[in-house]
């Protein structure tokens, strides 16, 4: 059995409301192009060829707050949310659980929205992105967000967000060739990544689960410089003393890192996955694909389903990252996953 953890999916009444709309012209000229992003049919006939295979839903970018203000993102969380829900409760087999959105321009909704999409819609976790309109997730405002996720004993899904507005060099006005997404998706993933270890967000809560999408960014690659070289952190800053922050950490900053859990959406590249892997332990590795992002309907399921097959990995770590991880993450019982396995 797979359970894809981190796949995209836009219920049709938010669709038709917020996406499908006259906007910004790359997420229009995107979005049409994908059938089966909202079309339920079609993707149904690209899962099928998977067999035992379903997946835990959750929106695609742009998050909520890129889209409206402050006084009209709650109301488009909830109908998301809403919308998510239902697509569950409809169709178990194929969705059997989901992830929610927050409105996180709007702090203090988005706690609340936490609240009433877990317990309420019975949620499996919610989705932060790594940046709230170019704030950091450890500004204080967002803080009681963590707060809440951990007092609720649910899991976070870290996705990033970074668009060509972030530019690549000072000098010019935007990044080029799509390098903000191709390798300012990773780097944001780290960035934010970094920002909460050293906010102390794992010290106050040692049992909070954060899933990274695309294996933990640039993180297992660079293992040695988050290791060894943040052992030495302030040796190189003289406006910050550092080094009284690192005395304070209960932890190596690495050993921080390892907290986190990643997912197998790497676009089939398998010596990166096996990277990733190796850094977080099968224990925190979850499969997922990026669907419905793929070039061709059902590619990136087939690569990473490839990928895992040719790691050489046990049967039983093998059955932890296809589904046993995220059973636990999720806190599926035996109901929720009957008639995925068939």
């Amino acid at each position: 059995m797979i359970l894809d953890m981190f796949n995209h999916l836009f219920p049709k009444s938010y669709f038709d409301k917020f996406i499908n709309v006259p906007g910004p012209k790359d997420l229009g000229k995107r979005m049409v192009n994908i059938p089966s992003i909202v079309d339920l049919d079609v993707r149904f006939r690209i899962m099928d060829e998977f067999g035992d295979y379903a997946q835990i839903i959750s929106l695609a970018a742009p998050p909520l707050e890129a889209m409206a203000a402050p006084d009209k993102t709650p109301d488009m969380a909830r109908l998301a949310n809403d919308g998510l829900a239902e697509l569950v409760q409809k169709h178990p087999k194929r969705f059997p659980a989901f992830i929610a959105s927050l409105p996180l321009n709007n702090p203090e909704e988005s706690v609340k929205e936490t609240t009433r999409a877990v317990k309420e819609l019975k949620a499996a976790g919610i989705q932060l992105f790594t940046n709230v309109n170019g704030k950091p997730l450890d500004a204080e405002e967002f803080r009681p967000i963590f707060d809440e996720a951990a007092r609720l004993d649910t899991t976070i899904w870290l996705h990033p967000a970074r668009s060509a507005a972030f530019t690549d060099y000072a000098t010019e006005k935007k990044s080029r060739f799509e390098i903000w997404w191709c390798f300012g998706w990773p780097y944001e993933t780290t960035a934010a990544m970094s920002r909460i270890v050293f906010a102390g967000i794992f010290d106050r809560h040692p049992d909070l689960r954060i899933v990274t999408h695309h294996l933990g960014g640039m993180v297992p690659y660079f293992e040695g410089r988050a290791g060894l070289g943040w052992d030495q952190l302030g040796s190189r800053t003289s406006d910050e003393d550092y080094g009284a922050l690192l005395r304070s950490m209960k932890m190596k900053p690495l050993e921080y890192f390892h907290k986190f859990y990643g997912d197998t959406a790497l676009s089939g590249a398998l010596p990166a996955t096996r990277c990733g892997i190796e850094f977080f332990g099968p224990d925190h590795v979850v499969f997922a694909s990026d669907v419905p992002f793929d070039p061709t309907p059902g590619q990136f399921i087939r690569e990473s389903i490839r990928v895992i097959e040719n790691l050489g990995l046990s049967a039983a770590d093998k059955e932890k990252i296809c589904s046993g991880n995220a059973i636990r993450l999720c806190k599926l019982g035996a109901s929720q996953l009957a008639g995925v396995a068939k």
